[in-house]
């Protein structure tokens, strides 16, 4: 019986190895999946007059062509 204890041993090892090595690897894999995605511009949709009245809205602002 002794005997078939040492294969057991080393199945369970290999396997939380494996399942280590899997973990990280995803780990990293979202990581990089995460700061693959481009920044979006931060553009208002709408703008509001100002209340005062005295100045004029901004114009909004312009997509670059480099975004």
């Amino acid at each position: 019986m002794p005997r078939m204890l040492m294969p057991t041993i080393l199945a369970a090892l290999l396997t939380c190895a494996l399942s280590a090595t899997l973990a990280v690897g995803a780990a990293f894999g979202l990581v990089a999946a995460l700061t693959a995605t481009p920044e979006q511009p931060n553009v208002p949709l709408v703008t509001f007059p100002d209340p005062a009245g005295d100045r004029s809205a901004p114009a909004p602002r312009t997509q670059t062509a480099d975004r």
